[in-house]
């Protein structure tokens, strides 16, 4: 394979530069005197400011993480006015000078600054020239790099893995502390020992804030100060120590200080093919750290086949504003499928009933509870987004039980519901794997048996068996069609599947820019679909159009003329729906009892089931889809640009009034 040369413009710059960088390192390497090395590490003033140097170092990562972790949460999470300038004003003590630094830490905390004659007098504490002033000089130039990497890695980390946290019950502390901050662990750790590191190696700062005391703020790199002027070589050897513990912290760290994983995706649980797979295309500030209060959990409520967990029964109503407008009732036990295009606001749906959306506001009200004005964690509506967003760090178990435990339940208690809900939907043997060890078709199954598992009053699915091979969403389809039987609240399932709809739904509701074009059973969507959209889905020709007058004839939108045999009133919008099988193609004009005859031309031909589907073009009619036999298309020499005339009976035309 042929590779582009490197630009000697370009190699030259770049190696004199990695010289320049390595000659000084090199230079202390050269002028160590290895024999005395032992002697200069463990003189008694070195021993003693290292001692100070790790005292100080330790309690600035301890500030920094006191101070720094929630900074950086709200930085990464939370949109308010001036946050350009905060961030600024973090990033600032890397580039200023450390002197300066000092000297602003002296003018604000020293016996003459602005809170050092207060902090004296009111709590008897002196900042400068102690040993707590090295600190917070420390703390004030090293903290930035903890802030950096942390935010870099919750950047990183999607919202949804937060909101599917909630949804489960689990409070907000709860969230950060068991999802946020293991997921984000990588950049929290290189975030603090850069922290660490740059601690240990303060020196501006710490000398013009702290002054420079033997035994009290005289750290490793003012050790090296003193060295120099009167013990050069020891100097060196202290130097040396520094540089080793810099790079071993480098090295460690392998370059991931920004805490994105390699590659800079967010962090996420991959996925290793094991099945057949189809491949498918809230406020953050919700989740900052609060305090902790449990959803009420019933003795029983894990447990698969209890109707309600406690018998109770929870109907729905929903008053929807914002992107999505409209209106939904639905009795308990009640399941509702809904449809639509892509952008048609469905799970902006589910996600206002959810609240965790400023695109649409819920008046949400479950049973005789009114739950709109309560935090997503307290609602007890459980959602499975479309990619299942199981937590990484958790074995498939822990995944299933989480909601349980974020309800109190005891922890053998939430594992035994857990295995169970596993076991019935055909996981229960990867019970201890996480989820980057399981398929697309196995995490979509856990995810949804950690949401069956928690019990709720409102369930919705965005999409649940849309990762799952044929055979398998057959058998998961079942299940759930088990549990839903059963189940004493609403279901809300978002589907592009017409079986899933049929098979699984007391009800469609098809959505389109957010409003409701039609509600009804399924039956009744499938006869008279009011949406071109659900037509094609169903396999039907679909046309809006609009009645010129008596007869039933119809200008269609894209241009022609269709006549159907129902009249429709001058001037009203409908939608004209013809059946592929009811499509009669020929290659030459037919004759006899069709109205509505077009030439076209055979622009693709492919299987559905025993048959085939044709598409053909024409110049009278927006495009139209025939379904033939193999035997029809053989003798009608059917291929790509054939031209054929179509034919359809105005009595094959159903025509919905929108």
């Amino acid at each position: 394979m042929n590779r582009s040369r490197t630009p000697i413009a370009l190699a030259v710059p770049a190696l004199l530069g990695v010289a320049f960088l390595l000659l000084p390192l090199l230079g202390i390497l050269v002028r160590t005197e290895w024999s005395e090395l032992g002697a200069h590490l463990t003189a008694a003033g070195t021993v003693e400011a290292l001692r100070l140097s790790l005292i100080v170092s330790f309690c600035a990562l301890g500030l920094s993480l006191l101070f720094g972790v929630p900074l950086a949460w709200l930085l990464a999470r939370v949109p308010f006015p001036g946050k350009a300038f905060v961030r600024s004003l973090v990033l600032l003590p890397m580039v200023l000078p450390p002197t300066v630094g000092g000297v602003a830490l002296l003018l604000a905390f020293g016996r003459r600054g602005l809170l050092g004659p207060w902090l004296e007098d009111t709590f008897g504490v002196t900042l400068p020239f102690h040993t707590s002033g090295a600190v917070l000089a420390a703390t004030f130039v090293a903290m930035p790099f903890l802030v950096i990497s942390l935010e870099g890695a919750l950047g990183g980390l999607r919202p949804r893995y937060e909101e599917t946290a909630a949804s489960l019950g689990a409070s907000p502390l709860r969230v950060f502390l068991t999802v946020t901050l293991p997921m984000v662990a990588p950049g929290l750790v290189a975030g603090a020992a850069l922290t660490w590191a740059r601690a240990l190696g303060e020196f501006g700062a710490t000398i013009t804030f702290a002054g420079n005391l033997p035994g009290t703020t005289q750290t490793l790199p003012l050790q090296v100060y003193l060295l120099l002027q009167d013990e050069p070589e020891a100097a060196t050897s202290v130097s040396l120590l520094l540089l080793v513990i810099a790079m071993a912290v480098l090295i460690a760290l392998r370059g991931r200080w920004t805490g994105s994983p390699p590659g800079g995706r967010p962090v996420r649980a991959a996925a290793a093919p094991a099945e057949p797979e189809r491949v498918t295309g809230a406020d953050p500030a919700s989740y900052a750290p609060g305090p902790a209060t449990p959803v009420p959990y019933e003795k029983g409520a894990g447990a698969p086949g209890d109707a309600a967990g406690d018998g109770e029964r929870w109907a729905l109503h929903a008053e929807v504003s914002g992107f999505d407008r409209l209106t939904l009732d639905a009795e308990p036990g009640t399941t509702i499928a809904v449809v639509g295009p892509n952008g048609a606001g469905k799970t902006t749906l589910l996600r206002a009933l959810l609240g965790l959306t400023p695109r649409a506001h819920a008046r949400l009200t479950l049973g005789d509870a009114d739950v709109t004005d309560l935090a997503p964690h307290r609602r007890q509506v459980a959602w499975v987004p479309q990619d299942g967003a199981l937590f990484p760090h958790l074995s498939a178990l822990a995944n299933t039980a989480y909601g349980l435990r974020a309800r109190g339940v005891p922890r053998a208690e939430a594992r035994a519901a857990a295995q169970a809900w596993l076991d019935r939907l055909g996981v229960g043997h990867l019970a201890r794997r996480r989820p980057a060890q399981l398929s697309g078709g196995q995490a979509q199954r856990v995810a949804l048996a950690r949401a069956l598992a928690a019990r709720p009053r409102l369930l919705l699915l965005d999409e649940p068996l849309a990762a799952l091979d044929q055979t398998t969403r057959a058998q998961v389809r079942h299940t759930l069609r088990g549990h839903l039987a059963d189940f004493g609240g609403v279901c809300l399932i978002v589907t592009h599947d017409p079986v899933e709809a049929v098979s699984l739904a007391d009800r469609v509701l098809v959505l389109e820019d957010g409003r409701a074009l039609q509600d009804a059973s399924p039956a009744e969507v499938s006869r008279h679909p009011r949406s071109p959209w659900v037509a094609r889905l169903l396999g039907r020709n679909a046309w809006p159009a609009t009645a010129s007058g008596a007869g039933g004839r119809l200008a269609l939108a894209g241009g022609g003329s269709l006549v159907a045999a129902d009249p429709v009133p001058a001037g009203a919008e409908v939608l004209a729906i013809i059946p592929p099988e009811a499509v009669a193609v020929h290659r030459e004009r037919p004759g006899g009892s069709p109205r509505n005859v077009w030439p076209g031309t055979v622009r693709e031909i492919t299987a559905s089931g025993s048959r085939l589907r044709v598409l053909i073009t024409s110049d009278q009619v927006p495009p139209l889809v025939a379904e033939i036999t193999p035997q029809a298309a053989a003798e009608l020499a059917l291929a790509d640009g054939a031209p054929v005339w179509t034919g359809v009976k105005a009595t094959e035309v159903t025509v919905v009034t929108l």
